[in-house]
């Protein structure tokens, strides 16, 4: 890349390329020359903006555990409307159907990126509890509209990303709504 030339963005343009590589490759895919290249910018490009490769990776990882704020206000808008079943359930295909199980992935790969976010993110995998959060917002709307009842919030958001997590990883493919929805039910123990 020609020196002089203002790059627009450079962070999002290298985390975009991260997610690219991340996502088709997976964690190993992820050096800082094939972030670079993917980028279309000098190798060096990375190293002026972040202290190093690992500082790169944890600003990345919590740059897209924040990014669920808006899916969080979306969800949140639909309390009392619709299914509650469902609504949870096309709020974890849109987690786990994102750069999330790559995330998790990512975080468990690279022991200095997981010592650098214990560092700064509160408690674990930024990314899941983000979504954790994002749910029991919803859930907790869904209770004060009475739409919900006898549901301890705070354990069942977890169990709710857990066994979502279970459903996406490790696939080619992402499973069926209808399991997705199956399993939101279940949690929320609805009938099927």
């Amino acid at each position: 890349m020609p020196t002089g030339v203002h790059l627009r963005d450079v962070r999002e343009q290298l985390f975009g390329a991260a997610e690219r590589l991340l996502m088709t490759g997976g964690p190993s895919a992820l050096t800082s020359r094939a972030v670079t290249t993917e980028a279309g910018v000098a190798k060096g490009v990375l190293h002026r903006h972040f202290d190093d490769f690992d500082a790169f990776l944890a600003d990345f990882v919590v740059d897209r555990a924040t990014r669920m704020d808006a899916q969080a206000r979306a969800l949140t808008g639909k309390a009392g409307t619709g299914d509650v079943a469902e609504n949870l359930a096309e709020a974890i295909t849109a987690v786990f159907g994102s750069v999330a199980v790559a995330v998790v992935a990512l975080v468990t790969f690279r022991d200095d990126l997981r010592r650098r976010l214990r560092e700064t993110w509160p408690a674990g995998v930024p990314v899941l509890t983000e979504a954790v959060v994002m749910i029991e917002g919803y859930l907790a709307a869904e209770q004060r509209l009475g739409r919900i009842q006898n549901v301890d919030v705070e354990f069942v958001a977890p169990m709710l990303i857990g066994a979502g997590h279970l459903l996406f990883a490790d696939r080619d493919t992402p499973p069926p709504a209808g399991a997705v929805r199956r399993m939101t039910g279940t949690v929320l123990g609805q009938k099927h």
